[in-house]
């Protein structure tokens, strides 16, 4: 059997989505799948790379519109592939559109992640070709019934939606560099905040930054994206330079350190593109409490309040809990 993924970017691109699309691939190819991965790539030159086992086609990029990576040559790839099933990822309107216009012809299922939220103008021109892409799915895969319920486009589909949840490779958590894990940790007794994911608008980190100014820890922000610059102006202005340090994208060896070294993992969200929140999940097989928000997402079907950690209200810096660390 032939399985074709289609997704907007890939490894070394780091994300939750990005990394779940990598494990699923690389766990079907170990099963004997012949599996492949259609994205679109950094350049406006086509490549084919093997990574992990698995054929990744990362087709030409002619730049990026409202956070969509715009590759033509994707519709061609996608019509050549030789995949007896396509499955989609979505949000990635060029992906749908690909299948559209070249794929009809071969079963469909799709991975829900999230909707489209802050593209107004885009959702009104694609809304219609989103239709037709969930009418066409064999199978709709969306991580928890808070993204179904919540979501402007899933329950009209509920016939065909399955719940399937995202995981993570526990084994990837197991083993820590001790001596680098004790480097992390701030001098002193003061506890240890965590953040990783993508600096994005949706991730909510301003609320995050504000909130430092009434809690006596530090935090550490790993990732890199669009905001990175506007944080770190906003922590310098709030006179929290001193608690707040951005670490950049990190190898996986200090992100599984960073993770061990921190007391609490936070997850300050501010809208639903955050549609689940996996690095909830890398925190928890380190054996971190976390600390969410409330979207009427996945986030606190993943992060139970007062058992695995705390939810809180969305876009505010007021009422955080202190954080203690017992």
């Amino acid at each position: 059997m032939r399985v074709i993924h289609v997704y907007k970017e890939y490894h070394p691109v780091l994300g939750g989505i990005e990394n779940h699309v990598r494990m699923l691939a690389e766990a079907q190819a170990a099963a004997g799948i012949d599996v492949e991965v259609l994205v679109s790539g950094l350049d406006i030159r086509s490549r084919i790379e093997r990574i992990g086992g698995v054929r990744v086609i990362k087709a030409g990029r002619f730049g990026a519109l409202a956070s969509t990576p715009i590759s033509p040559a994707l519709f061609l790839h996608l019509r050549r592939s030789r995949a007896d099933l396509v499955h989609l990822h979505f949000p990635y309107p060029l992906g749908e559109l690909a299948y559209l216009a070249g794929a009809l012809s071969r079963p469909m299922v799709m991975s829900y992640h999230s909707d489209i939220v802050r593209q107004k103008t885009l959702l009104r021109f694609y809304g219609p070709f989103l239709e037709v892409a969930l009418r066409r799915a064999g199978r709709i895969l969306a991580s928890c019934p808070q993204c179904v319920q919540s979501s402007d486009y899933l329950p009209g589909f509920a016939g065909k939606i399955r719940i399937v949840p995202y995981g993570v490779e526990l084994a990837r958590f197991d083993n820590v560099d001790s001596v680098l894990e004790q480097d992390i940790r701030p001098a002193g007794d003061r506890p240890l905040l965590l953040f990783a994911g993508r600096l994005r608008y949706y991730k909510g980190l301003e609320y995050l930054i504000q909130a430092m100014r009434r809690v006596n820890a530090g935090l550490i922000i790993i990732g890199i994206g669009p905001m990175e610059q506007e944080l770190r102006r906003l922590a310098n202005e709030l006179g929290v330079e001193d608690k707040v340090r951005f670490a950049g994208e990190l190898p996986e060896k200090e992100l599984v350190a960073h993770y061990h070294a921190a007391d609490i993992f936070v997850l300050p969200s501010s809208h639903k593109s955050e549609a689940f929140g996996i690095v909830q999940l890398e925190a928890m097989a380190c054996g971190k409490p976390v600390i969410c928000t409330e979207l009427g997402t996945g986030t606190s079907f993943v992060n139970l309040h007062e058992e695995t950690g705390l939810v809180v209200r969305r876009a505010t810096a007021k009422r955080w809990p202190a954080p203690s660390i017992g």
